[in-house]
């Protein structure tokens, strides 16, 4: 009989895209990789777990190629962009970014990227794993609005933790301090455009780089920014899923998908899907009608006893897990991981709207085991996101009328 080998190789050939920090991240002995966006994703680099420390107490760097960016240009720009998103974009100025869903006819979620407006009509989607580029053609399509959409030869990277204010000084200036939450700034630096944006998939401080003309310039960004990072002790890791599930961000293709809705992961905030608004966004009308209607089911936090999950991206959560109530099966953890600092395991649950209540309990079926669950509250960690939207530039600061 055939064994099983628990983790078998990647293919590295010509087939699958390559980010343009591909070579670059290589160096560092990536050990696990995965496929976003139809390309190699470094995952981790030996221990996901030592990983989240060195995000929680210093800085990382996390090649982050794979997040494509969908552009729209043209004098139409502003209509056809405002058409895809649920947000109300005139509520976006020039200059800042959005988390933002992509929404499909029926309601269900295309994509949760970061919209960055980089003028009144030009915008850049950062999109999660799925195809935008070409859902974003085919909307425009026939549509009679006068568009470019394409895929520019731009490079993002992450730079995250409470030392990534530093490096961004040291590399870039003090000005980087002033950049706001969710906002973005273009700069120079030894030749190369860059924007800089203060995002991330942490809920830690952070920041993203983005690199233009990235097929020429985004090994050089590389290398400036370990130089940089060598005074603060800068590490290379891989996303981190520990402390994305902490802080209650959810991820694309596992936690929601064209089946999922935004009222269906708590995130159908009036804000976030604008149903008052004037534009006539893509399923508009759906997602109008599931608000009157109610969800049947509903995704949410839990935490899951027995033996430690690992931590989600170390191959440790093949596929989803089971959720049993009264001794039937109900819904699935989508997510989950072995939290380091709660000494629990957490994660996120698809459940029927009945057995969302928190307090509510449940159980899982684990790799190892069946065992008791109870749903809670999420984010576990910093709900009002306190940590990363800190003013920078006041940060540490003495505060006078207190001295």
């Amino acid at each position: 009989m055939a064994q099983i080998v628990e983790h078998p190789e990647v293919l590295l050939y010509t087939r699958i895209r390559k980010s343009p920090y591909f070579y670059a991240s290589r160096r560092h002995g990536v050990r696990m990789y995965s496929f976003y966006n139809h390309m190699y994703h470094p995952r981790h680099y030996g221990d996901p777990v030592a990983e989240y420390w060195e995000l929680l107490n210093g800085v990382t760097l996390w090649d982050v190629g794979v997040e494509r960016q969908v552009e729209i240009t043209g004098p139409d720009a502003f209509t056809l962009a405002n058409m895809l998103v649920p947000r109300d974009l005139h509520k976006c100025a020039v200059g800042q970014c959005k988390y933002v869903f992509i929404t499909a006819p029926d309601g269900g979620i295309i994509n949760d990227p970061i919209l960055l407006r980089l003028d009144e009509n030009h915008f850049w989607i950062s999109v999660a794993d799925s195809d935008v580029l070409l859902w974003a053609m085919g909307v425009a399509h026939n549509s009679g609005l006068d568009v470019t959409i394409g895929e520019p030869d731009v490079g993002p990277m992450q730079i995250q933790g409470p030392k990534s204010k530093d490096v961004l000084v040291d590399l870039l200036g003090e000005s980087v301090l002033d950049i706001p939450y969710y906002y973005c700034h273009d700069y120079e630096l030894d030749g190369m455009d860059v924007m800089v944006s203060r995002t991330g998939y942490t809920s830690e401080i952070g920041f993203e780089i983005y690199c233009r003309d990235a097929s020429h310039n985004a090994i050089k960004l590389w290398d400036a920014v370990l130089e940089a990072g060598k005074p603060h002790d800068l590490a290379v890791i891989g996303p981190c899923h520990i402390r994305r599930i902490e802080g209650g961000i959810l991820a694309y293709g596992a936690d929601m998908w064209l089946d999922t809705n935004p009222y269906e992961v708590d995130l159908g905030y009036e804000w976030m899907v604008d149903l008052e608004q004037e534009a006539d966004f893509v399923g508009k009308e759906a997602l109008r009608r599931i608000k009157e209607q109610g969800i049947s089911r509903k995704l949410v936090g839990v935490e899951i006893g027995g033996v430690g999950l690992g931590s989600y991206n170390d191959g440790s959560m093949i596929d989803f897990f089971p959720v049993y109530a009264n001794g039937k099966s109900i819904g699935k953890v989508t997510s989950a991981c072995y939290s380091p600092r709660l000494e629990k395991n957490i994660g996120y649950a698809m459940v029927p709207i009945e057995y969302a209540e928190l307090g509510m309990e449940l159980e899982v079926e684990t790799p190892a085991e069946r065992t008791s669950a109870v749903v809670v509250r999420r984010p576990f960690i910093d709900p009002e996101k306190e940590i990363p939207r800190q003013d920078l530039a006041t940060a540490g600061v003495p505060d006078e009328s207190s001295t």
